[in-house]
């Protein structure tokens, strides 16, 4: 177990400082409150967890190719559109 700041703890996972703050307040994480220098500072609980993040799956050529007919479609639809527009 780590025990990280809030701020430090927000960067690592990218989320907003005010995002953890929720987290914490529901629960969701666990977190302590240690007094130094007379000001209260939040750390939180961080386990040890060895899981890689998974990544994300990239689009195969295949995909790429299926959305841009799908977005030449449209966009020869909206053209047809706009030309019966300019007509009318």
């Amino acid at each position: 177990m780590e025990k990280i700041t809030l701020k430090k703890y927000a960067v690592r996972h990218k989320k907003s400082i005010f995002e953890v703050m929720k987290l914490v307040k529901s629960n969701q994480l666990k977190s302590e409150t240690v007094e130094e220098n007379g000001k209260e500072v939040l750390y939180i609980i961080e386990e040890d967890t060895n899981e890689e993040p998974t990544p994300q799956p990239t689009p195969t050529s295949q995909s790429l190719e299926e959305r841009v007919k799908v977005l030449e479609e449209r966009v020869r639809f909206l053209e047809k559109q706009l030309r019966k527009q300019i007509v009318l």
